[in-house]
């Protein structure tokens, strides 16, 4: 009687002790007809409502990268949805692949913001989440989704922009843009001409919009992405100091957001 007490006390002991962790969930969901899987993640130690920050995927599709971006914004105390932009295994790793799946979402303006709307809709309904403290990251075609979303008068605090590619807001976007905004810009991101980065910029000049742009010199595009060099393009590099400066960033910007009262 007296081992079967002490190893009771022993269990209960250790149950105190076990580390709260990050925690992750698949959520399935539909859009126009299409099966979407995404990845929600959050940390348990946390229980009182906390804000919540969409991650939109780069034009590979929903990968382990951006699946690893939630968790790492699950770590900072947000509760995170990384969604899926393509449809339910809609992964691939071939340029083209890509290029085709992010031309197909990007034609139609609408249904592009409509899409990430579905996913920000998941994140914004979890039971977690403070729906008044809401952000949004996208990394190369997550980048330029975020924005649309901004640019559709989306209730966000926030939205951040990670080498993506910059469309420019119509003066009616620009209007509705309640969001304030932060591109992370690599200074050597040959996929982005001149003339794009000057047409956002004087966009953004002629709105009420509160916006930064932060450059990283010598930055190609995909320079927040470890495996970036991996896929074989020229433009593609990680750039460890980049990363880690933009980051920074960003959490620099959301201590900001969230900070102030709704």
């Amino acid at each position: 009687m007296k081992s079967m007490l002490c190893a009771s006390l022993l269990v209960v002991v250790l149950s105190a002790h076990v580390p709260a962790a990050v925690q992750t969930e698949v959520v399935r969901y539909r859009h126009d007809g299409t099966e979407l899987e995404g990845t929600i993640a959050w940390d348990d130690a946390v229980t009182e409502k906390r804000p919540g920050v969409l991650v939109v995927h780069e034009w590979w599709g929903l990968n382990e990268y951006a699946r690893s971006r939630a968790k790492n914004l699950a770590e900072l105390g947000y509760v995170a949805f990384a969604l899926d932009m393509y449809g339910k295994g809609k992964i691939t790793e071939h340029p083209r692949q890509a290029g085709e799946w992010a031309a197909q979402i990007r034609s139609k303006t609408d249904q592009w913001r409509a899409r990430a709307s579905a996913g920000l809709d998941i994140l914004r309904n979890d039971a977690r989440v403070d729906p008044r403290r809401m952000a949004a990251i996208g990394y190369c075609f997550g980048g330029s989704t975020v924005l649309q979303l901004a640019y559709g008068g989306t209730e966000l605090r926030g939205v951040v922009s990670f080498h993506g590619a910059l469309p420019v807001p119509s003066s009616e976007d620009r209007q509705r843009i309640h969001s304030s905004i932060l591109v992370c810009h690599g200074a050597a991101d040959g996929f982005i001409s001149e003339e794009s980065l000057l047409e956002f910029r004087s966009a953004m000049a002629q709105s009420d919009v509160d916006w930064q742009m932060v450059y990283y010199a010598g930055a190609r595009h995909g320079f927040t992405n470890p495996a970036a060099d991996e896929y074989g393009l020229e433009n593609l590099k990680y750039d460890p100091a980049a990363d880690r400066r933009s980051w920074e960033n960003m959490r620099q910007f959301f201590t900001e957001l969230f900070s102030a009262q709704p």
